[in-house]
């Protein structure tokens, strides 16, 4: 039986908090940032919890956690 590979992208992008939840980055902060407004980026900084409704597909990419 083969092992069983964690997706290397989902590795980099994703962790696991305390409680076993998991966490991302928030969009829209990579780049063309001279327009946008300081509350706009201060609203997309930081991570947030993922949803629980992509919760199945990021469990499958990395089946470690």
């Amino acid at each position: 039986m083969p092992k069983i590979k964690s997706h290397s992208g989902a590795k980099k992008r994703f962790e696991v908090t305390g409680t076993g939840k998991l966490r991302r980055s928030k969009a829209y902060k990579g780049h063309l940032n001279a327009h946008k407004g300081p509350a706009r980026k201060r609203r997309h900084q930081g991570k947030t919890v993922v949803a629980k409704e992509d919760l199945s597909l990021i469990r499958k990419m990395l089946p470690h956690l």
